[in-house]
Formats: structure tokens, C-alpha cells, sequence
């Protein structure tokens, strides 16, 4: 007779678990945060050095 459980090894721990790893660890939007203000960080910096930010604001 064959197993009609789809999941035999449903409880084996070599098997990863999609859910489990989810809960953990850093959700993917603060990544994506972090990234984009470092390089909107960079970006304010660079237009600094080149001598092109605040000219409108100087007296």
C-alpha cells in the first residue's frame, strides 16, 4: 500500500520550513530603508563636495 500523505518527513528538521524562518531576523522593508537613505545620504554628500548644494540659501 502507498502513503497518501504529500509530506511524509513533514516534521524533519533537514527539510526547511518556510514559516519558521520568517518570524526571525530583519524584515526585508528595513533593509530596503536603510539602503535607500545610505544612498541618499551619499548622493546629498557627493552634490556637497562637487560644489553644487546651498548655492540658492548663501547670502
Amino acid at each position: 500500500m502507498t502513503d497518501s500523505n504529500p509530506h511524509p518527513d513533514s516534521d524533519d528538521e533537514s527539510t526547511p520550513d518556510t514559516e519558521a524562518g520568517s518570524a526571525s531576523g530583519t524584515p526585508r522593508w528595513v533593509y530596503v530603508f536603510g539602503v535607500t537613505l545610505a544612498v541618499l545620504a551619499l548622493a546629498f554628500v557627493a552634490l556637497h563636495l562637487a560644489g553644487g548644494g546651498f548655492r540658492g540659501h548663501a547670502p
